[in-house]
């Protein structure tokens, strides 16, 4: 299947080509990390009435008559080597990168679709007030390529519901890519910032010159 951009590229290489004619209504827009961390919005957090089925996934994904769901579409989006595609969506062999902690894997089931930002933070970040249908289109958004990302299972199970000021990812030498993975999804979602959570983002960002955030905002 034929994507817009690539998945797995990083993050600070996600520029979009600008349309001549006409302009995209959502067009991207493009920050340094320290200048796309001071964007976001600051905000109380709160977790009254989180409940995981309030954000259906995974659903038909972008492609409804492929087939698969958002899951297997963004597997076969993300391998490095493809896998079959057997009835029903089944996929047999492959090979995808978890960047996570820098490890090969070579079956599906051995791999998590990672929510960059974990359904629980969206919702206290502001996706507690949204339609049932956002947070559904939140749940399965393919429209970026770092909303949802294949990571190993026990890297994905250790984050859990936790922002970069508790959890970052093992391998020191991805903390600048997760940070602007993060950033560019909040922004696209409009998601606010706790002021713990801004702290961490700009301690890491100091480490990451040179580093920018690419984001659409999401309809």
């Amino acid at each position: 299947m034929i994507r817009i951009l690539m998945r797995g590229l990083c993050a600070a290489a996600l520029a979009l080509t600008p349309l001549a004619n006409p302009a995209p209504v959502h067009a991207a827009e493009t920050l340094p990390l320290a200048e796309a961390v001071a964007s976001l919005q600051p905000a109380v957090e709160s977790r009254d009435g989180y409940s995981r089925s309030a954000f259906r996934h995974w659903n038909t994904g972008d492609e409804p008559a492929d087939g698969c769901n958002t899951r297997n579409e963004v597997l076969l989006d993300e391998a490095v080597e493809p896998p079959e595609v057997g009835d029903g969506c089944r996929l047999t062999g492959g090979r995808w990168w978890s960047y996570y902690d820098s490890t090969w894997v070579r079956s599906a089931s051995g791999l998590d679709i990672d929510h960059m930002v974990p359904l629980a933070e969206a919702w206290d970040s502001g996706a507690y007030a949204w339609t049932s249908a956002r947070r559904e289109a939140y749940a399965n958004d393919q429209g970026s390529p770092v909303s949802l990302v294949a990571v190993t299972a026990r890297s994905n199970r250790s984050k859990s519901d936790q922002d970069p000021a508790e959890w970052l990812p093992p391998v020191a030498d991805v903390h600048c890519r997760y940070v602007v993975e993060w950033v560019g999804t909040k922004l696209r979602w409009s998601l606010t910032v706790d002021e713990v959570e801004v702290a961490a983002l700009n301690q890491v960002a100091q480490s990451c010159e040179g580093w920018s955030v690419t984001y659409e905002p999401a309809a």
